[in-house]
C-alpha cells in the first residue's frame, strides 16, 4: 500500500521541464524581428540542431496531446510541405551560411503522413540548405500503422539513423479504448522492412495510466517491446488534460486508473524494463547499456530539450512548422500554433513567431540547475553559478528554494548538504517535484501542467 503523502506528491501538477522558463510563460513581447536578430547572432562555428514538425495524422488517438489534425485528403499535407520548405529557406537566408547540423529530429503529428516523394523532397531541401553529414543524428517519429516498405527505403535514402515508433500499449482492450489499433505482428513486419532498408536502430513510446491497463498487461507490453529489440523505451505517464484537448474526454467512459493504480503501473513497467536489461535514463527514458543515451548519462553529458532526453549538445535548436519551439542563447521562440496563422507568417516572408521569452541571467542559472537535476539527479549550486560566471548561488541566494528542498528531503525525495542536492534512485520519478523548487514562475500556474508521476 502506497502512503497518502506519496500519492499526493505524485498528483502534484508540475512542468516536464523540457525548457525553463516553460512554454506557459512565453509572451508576445518576443516577435519575428527580435528572433531574426537571434538567428543572425548565432556564431558561425556553432552547429545547430533542427526540429521539423509535421502536424497531420491519419486517425485521431484519443490520448493525444500533440498539435496535429486529421488529414482525410492528401492535398493539405502536400500544401503544407510547400510552405515548410519556404520557412526553411527563410531561416537559411537569416543564417547567411549553410550551418552544420548536429541533430535533426522529425516529430508530429505523424511525419510519415508525408508521401515518400514529398518526404524525399523535404530531405533534399534540408540537405541543400544545411550542412548535414552522414554522421549527423537523424531521428524521426513514426506511426507503424501507416508505414510501408517504400517509405522505409525513402527514410534510409534520406539519411535517417534512428526511428521512434508510437506503440503506447500492445493490449487489445487498451488499444480499442484509446482508438489506436496496431498488433504486435504488424509492428514486427514494419520493423523488418526498416531493417531490410538499413535502419535497425529504433526506440518506442509507451504510456501508463490508460484505461484497462493492469500490472500484467503493462509487463507484457514491455516484454514485447524488448523482444522486438528496441534500443530505447520512453515510458510516459498519460497526461489527462481535457481542458486543453477536449477529445481526451472520450477516454473517461472507459475509466482511468486512480493515483495508486497509476503508480503501481509505472513501478511494474520500471521493474520489467530493468529485468530486461534497460538502464534508466532520467525520469522516463530507458536504454540498452550500449545505447548512446545510456553512455551520455554515464559520462555526464545527458541533456534535455523539447524532444526530451538527448545527447544533443548544440546551443541552438531551430524549430520549423506550426507550434515548433526554437531555443537560442538569448531565449526561446515559438511559432504560431494554428496552421493558417503559421502559413500567413511564412508567406509574409517573416519568421512565423507568435511568442517567446528572452532569458535573464537569473533564468539561465535556474535553467542550468533544473536541467542537471532532471538529467543527473544531482546538482551543485555553487559549481553551476561559477560555470555561468555568477556569484555564489546556494544558501544566501536560494534561501526560500532550499527551504522547499528541505521539506522534500524530509519526505525522502532528495538529500541536501549545503548547496549540493541529490535525488536518490528510489525517488527518481519525483525529480520534477524537486526541480520545481527552483521554478520562480510556477506559483499559480500548476493547472497548466500534467501530474508529476
Amino acid at each position: 500500500m502506497l502512503s497518502q503523502d506519496t500519492l499526493t506528491r505524485a498528483e502534484a501538477r508540475v512542468p516536464r521541464y523540457t525548457s525553463y522558463p516553460t512554454a506557459p510563460h512565453f509572451g508576445k513581447t518576443i516577435g519575428p524581428a527580435q528572433v531574426a536578430d537571434w538567428y543572425r547572432a548565432i556564431p558561425e562555428c556553432d552547429p545547430v540542431s533542427l526540429y521539423v514538425h509535421v502536424p497531420f495524422c491519419a486517425k485521431l488517438c484519443w490520448y493525444c496531446g500533440c498539435n496535429t489534425s486529421i488529414a482525410t485528403k492528401y492535398q493539405p499535407v502536400h500544401a503544407y510541405l510547400e510552405t515548410l520548405v519556404r520557412e526553411l529557406g527563410h531561416a537559411r537566408e537569416l543564417l547567411g551560411r549553410k550551418a552544420p547540423v548536429s541533430h535533426l529530429h522529425f516529430g508530429g503529428g505523424t511525419p510519415n503522413a508525408l508521401s515518400p516523394v514529398d518526404f524525399a523532397r523535404l530531405a533534399d531541401a534540408l540537405h541543400a540548405l544545411f550542412e548535414i553529414e552522414p554522421h549527423t543524428s537523424f531521428d524521426i517519429e513514426l506511426d507503424p500503422r501507416t508505414l510501408d516498405a517504400k517509405m522505409a527505403w525513402t527514410l534510409a535514402a534520406a539519411g535517417v539513423t534512428r526511428v521512434n515508433l508510437g506503440i503506447q500499449d500492445f493490449d487489445p482492450a487498451v488499444q480499442k479504448a484509446i482508438n489506436r489499433i496496431q498488433t504486435f505482428a504488424e509492428v514486427r513486419t514494419r520493423l523488418d522492412e526498416l531493417r531490410v532498408a538499413g535502419i535497425s536502430n529504433f526506440g518506442v513510446d509507451l504510456l501508463y495510466g490508460l484505461p484497462h491497463q493492469d500490472e500484467s498487461t503493462i509487463a507484457a507490453t514491455v516484454d514485447s517491446v524488448a523482444d522486438l529489440g528496441a534500443s530505447r523505451v520512453a515510458l510516459f505517464g498519460y497526461a489527462h488534460v481535457p481542458w486543453m484537448k477536449p477529445h481526451q474526454k472520450l477516454l473517461e467512459p472507459e475509466g482511468l486508473p486512480g493515483p495508486e493504480a497509476r503508480m503501481k503501473l509505472m513501478q511494474r513497467a520500471h521493474a520489467r524494463l530493468a529485468a530486461r536489461g534497460y538502464v534508466r535514463v532520467g525520469i522516463d527514458h530507458f536504454a540498452r547499456p550500449d545505447d548512446e543515451l545510456a553512455v551520455a548519462l554515464k559520462e555526464g553529458r545527458l541533456a534535455r530539450n523539447f524532444q526530451g532526453y538527448t545527447t544533443d549538445g548544440a546551443r541552438t535548436l531551430l524549430g520549423f512548422g506550426p507550434s515548433a519551439i526554437s531555443a537560442f542563447r538569448q531565449g526561446y521562440a515559438q511559432n504560431h500554433t494554428r496552421l493558417d496563422e503559421w502559413r500567413a507568417g511564412v508567406e509574409g516572408k517573416a519568421l512565423p513567431v507568435a511568442r517567446g521569452r528572452a532569458l535573464a541571467p537569473e533564468d539561465r542559472l535556474r535553467r542550468a540547475i533544473i536541467e542537471r537535476l532532471m538529467c543527473d539527479m544531482k546538482v551543485d549550486l555553487d559549481a553551476i553559478a561559477e560555470e555561468l560566471g555568477l556569484e555564489e548561488a546556494s544558501e544566501r541566494h536560494f534561501a526560500g528554494e532550499l527551504a522547499r528542498v528541505d521539506r522534500f528531503a524530509a519526505e525522502g525525495l532528495c538529500v541536501r548538504e549545503g548547496g549540493r542536492i541529490a535525488i536518490p534512485p528510489a525517488a527518481t520519478s519525483f525529480a520534477r517535484i524537486v526541480a520545481s523548487a527552483f521554478d520562480a514562475y510556477l506559483d499559480g500556474g500548476e493547472a497548466k501542467h500534467s501530474v508529476a508521476v
